[in-house]
């Protein structure tokens, strides 16, 4: 299916690696000028390099935090005018909420509330002005089944939800959708970590800790990170014009509600 999104231009954030970089990937083999930022110099700059030798796609890379207005600011003048917003930020620490302090909200709420909040505040008018514009923001499988340890990320990325749930209809007649991607465990190097961190905590082996997490999702197995990209993709293209203010969930059938 062609997207029909060919000449747009994206600003994916946190697009370095994961579900970030697969749906940076997945934007541009349709033919998207992709913008990708993370932190790190060297891992930004190589992943730009990957997707330029994977698509022949115009990809430009930046080095900034996008949780700070300098890193908004930088990002948004590496690319003034995007067509296509994906809105991504890694996760907050899991713990004890009795160890949260309010320097630790702020930050949960910054990286995974506040700023999807005003880069969308920020570029909403010109897609509105242009007759177009796709805002995906990755958030968690969480926003449906709230997590014990993760309630950082429970309560900002369920924040958010709520913003966009306000927000969606009031554009969509100007064919300018706002969505919600919730990924559940997907093969990434995060989801490597968490596996390590609970192999060391139980004195069992990586191997046998995957086979049993896999286990515990229907489909048997973790998402590839394609499938995600790919998702992403067909809600940023010009066939979901009449989607939005929703919450896809894309987790193997997980999730076990009706709703």
């Amino acid at each position: 299916m062609d997207m029909g999104i060919a000449g747009r231009r994206a600003l994916v954030c946190a697009s370095s690696k994961g579900l970030g970089r697969a749906s940076a990937l997945a934007l541009a083999a349709e033919g998207v000028e992709v913008t990708i930022l993370a932190r790190t110099r060297e891992t930004v700059e190589r992943t730009a390099d990957e997707i330029r030798a994977a698509t022949g796609a115009t990809v430009h890379a930046l080095a900034c935090d996008i949780t700070t207005p300098e890193g908004r600011a930088a990002a948004l003048a590496r690319c003034p005018e995007p067509d296509i917003l994906v809105n991504n930020a890694g996760g907050p620490p899991s713990g004890d909420f009795h160890d949260w302090d309010r320097d630790a909200w702020i930050a949960a709420l910054d990286a995974n509330m506040l700023t999807p909040i005003e880069l969308i505040r920020q570029t909403i008018d010109g897609m509105v002005a242009r007759r177009f514009g796709r805002v995906v923001n990755i958030t968690s499988s969480s926003v449906k089944a709230p997590i014990g340890h993760l309630g950082l990320s429970n309560g900002a990325r369920s924040g958010l939800t709520g913003f966009v749930a306000g927000i969606a209809r009031k554009y969509v007649a100007h064919n300018v959708t706002i969505n919600n991607l919730l990924p559940g465990s997907f093969d990434t190097d995060r989801i490597a970590k968490m596996l390590a961190t609970a192999a060391n905590a139980s004195q069992v082996g990586i191997d046998e800790i995957r086979a049993q997490r896999e286990q515990g999702i229907p489909a048997r197995r973790f998402g590839h990170p394609d499938e995600f990209g790919k998702a992403c993709a067909f809600l940023c293209s010009a066939h979901a014009g009449y989607i939005t203010g929703q919450n896809w969930l894309i987790d193997g059938g997980a999730y076990p509600g009706t709703y």
